[in-house]
């Protein structure tokens, strides 16, 4: 175990972990504390969904991560079964979405990101997935919408991470910072002062309370996500659905995931019976056969939405060791790979493969009356 390891991450979710492991694949030595075990909040609860993407130049940043994130998922999902033996369910399956599909030009916002896509109806629609139902007329086919199994792909970069000596330590929950003028010295722990060149808070929906002290109040909140799981018993739905926030993920193994809701409700993880009902309408009203699949069970997690809905990636300003990397909202498995990415480049000094500009926490955005308005509130 590294007494005084290079860099030090608080939370150990797919943001902490990814990183992690892109850091240790660059020999720097790296510790990952957690307050209860590894990958267990939103990182699991998530339905995995890689919508497709192209990096593209003049797209925004938030779109160039995202899209660089899913372009990294095949060779790390193959780099972590070479490395762990644990295969984590990456599979392009492709998907349909009918957010907008009675528009003519429902699919052009895919197709300006570069992204295959094409608008199919009747017959075609119901040939490329049988199943649905006889009322949907319409969709956008989008050929490389692929999946992964969280809680597989958690565990793969776990054991990434333990084969690449990253020193793990869940139970260890982070009490207060020791602060030297603009640098962090240590951390007083659960495991006693934890020191390190760096540190990394990627604590999720948990961010602000260790950030406030600091300093700053980023707004980072728990939206709470339900969803439902079906087994069919056999696979019968071939693609991934999608229908707004909405959508039916099919597992090789015959089940099916229905997600999800987007709930402001604090750091309550209940389920709610009204909530699974309006998941299981959804279902039922693409798919009318899921009528008749076994309902196996239904959780709820907190993703870590932020108020312009852009994560935070990048230095805590006035200090020069602590670095933060939360509020990836919804698409925190999209954009573990190239978060993990820019932050990796970032500690060794290369240029970035994309701007963290927006990812500031200091940024600023345009309010509705057109002025300049800080995104993090300054605490003072």
């Amino acid at each position: 175990m590294a007494e005084h390891p290079d860099v030090l991450i608080i939370g150990g979710g797919v943001i902490g972990l990814t990183t992690a492991y892109f850091l240790a694949r660059e020999r720097v030595q790296v510790t990952v504390v957690d307050k209860s075990d590894f990958g267990q909040e939103a990182s699991w609860a998530g339905a995995g969904i890689l919508p497709p993407g192209k990096p593209m130049p003049g797209q925004h940043p938030y779109e160039q991560l995202r899209a660089q994130g899913v372009a990294m998922f095949p060779s790390l999902s193959a780099e972590l079964r070479e490395r762990t033996s644990i295969d984590n369910g990456y599979l392009r399956s492709g998907g349909l979405d009918f957010s907008d599909a009675h528009d003519a030009s429902a699919c052009a916002e895919w197709r300006a990101e570069g992204v295959a896509v094409e608008l199919v109806e009747g017959p075609a629609l119901h040939r490329l997935e049988p199943l649905l139902a006889a009322e949907v007329r319409s969709g956008c086919y989008l050929p490389d919408m692929a999946q992964v199994r969280n809680p597989r792909h958690m565990k793969a970069l776990l054991a990434g991470c333990a084969a690449l000596g990253v020193t793990l330590r869940p139970g260890c929950a982070i009490h207060s910072f020791e602060r030297r003028g603009p640098r962090i010295a240590g951390l007083r722990s659960d495991g006693g002062v934890l020191s390190a060149g760096r540190y990394v808070i990627s604590t999720g929906a948990w961010s602000d309370s260790l950030l406030e002290p600091l300093g700053w109040r980023p707004g980072i909140r728990p939206i709470r996500g339900q969803i439902a799981l079906l087994n069919t018993g056999t696979p019968k739905l071939r693609r991934l659905l999608v229908e707004g926030k909405r959508y039916l993920v099919p597992r090789p193994d015959g089940r099916v995931l229905v997600g999800s809701t987007e709930e402001d409700v604090g750091f309550d993880k209940h389920n709610t019976a009204a909530a699974i009902a309006d998941l299981l309408e959804l279902a039922q009203r693409l798919v009318p056969s899921l009528a008749n699949a076994h309902l196996e069970r239904s959780w709820a997690g907190l993703r870590p939405g932020s108020p312009d809905g852009l994560p935070f990636i990048g230095p805590v300003p006035g200090i020069d060791n602590l670095f933060v990397a939360a509020g990836h909202f919804r698409a925190g498995i999209q954009l573990s790979p190239a978060t993990a990415l820019a932050l990796t480049e970032t500690f060794l000094g290369k240029p970035p493969t994309v701007s963290l500009e927006p990812f500031r926490v200091d940024r600023k955005s345009v309010s509705p009356a057109g002025a300049s308005v800080p995104v993090a509130e300054a605490v003072r």
